[in-house]
């Protein structure tokens, strides 16, 4: 009920064209003017009528899609979270590369625009500030974070394979919750103050950090 009386602006201009292209485009669509309205309004602000309006329809018909505002946020930050992992992993997709060559393409996309990003950043903030105190959210970044990290652990896998060192599963699990920190630190860094480093920079240093992590030379030979 109270977002009946939320203020919006009616001429919103970047209200987006709902387009008619199936049920898990309109669901994306939704998910996109969420994270359009929290990135303008914040959490309280991206009311279900800003983000109908944002969607260019109905608030009866984001209610058809998603039960409760809870649950449209719920699925913004995990396709947040979600799409950060898939550009990340679109840099393991070399060919003819070398594991070291993978892991090292690995950290340097992760180090670098689009997945370092103020926008990006101000949303996981939001979010993340709210999940202390939202179980839903929670489960979205524990849901977000582990899927990263079974990513960080496969790549690490192959590294070690290919120098025929057999790690256990405890080794595995613990090189892969230190790399995503060195990711993670980073990747803030570069978020809050990228003018601060050169172009490279921060990949640089994320692989250096990661070369020591696993006892290994140079993960990209020098030209």
């Amino acid at each position: 009920m109270p977002d009946a009386a939320d203020p919006a602006p009616m001429n919103a201009p970047s209200r987006r064209k709902f387009r008619r292209e199936g049920e898990e485009r309109r669901r994306q669509d939704l998910i996109d003017a969420t994270l359009d309205s929290v990135a303008e309004h914040g959490l309280q602000g991206a009311t279900v009528r800003t983000i109908a309006l944002r969607a260019g329809v109905t608030a009866g018909l984001i209610r058809h899609y998603f039960p409760g505002k809870e649950d449209l946020l719920q699925e913004a930050y995990a396709a947040l979270m979600g799409r950060m992992t898939e550009q990340a992993k679109a840099a393991l997709a070399l060919e003819d590369a070398s594991p070291r060559q993978r892991l090292a393409a690995f950290v340097t996309a992760n180090l670098n625009a689009p997945i370092i990003d103020q926008r990006v950043f101000s949303l996981w903030a939001t979010f993340i500030g709210r999940a202390g105190a939202d179980p839903s959210l929670a489960r979205a970044h524990r849901e977000g974070y582990l899927g990263f990290r079974n990513e960080v652990e496969a790549v690490v896998a192959e590294v070690l394979a290919a120098e025929r060192r057999k790690p256990d599963a405890a080794e595995l699990r613990h090189h892969a919750i230190a790399i995503n920190a060195i990711i993670d630190g980073l990747w803030i860094e570069g978020c809050l103050a990228g003018e601060m480093f050169s172009p490279g920079e921060l990949a640089a240093i994320g692989i250096k950090a990661v070369e020591a992590e696993l006892g290994l030379g140079p993960l990209v030979q020098e030209k």
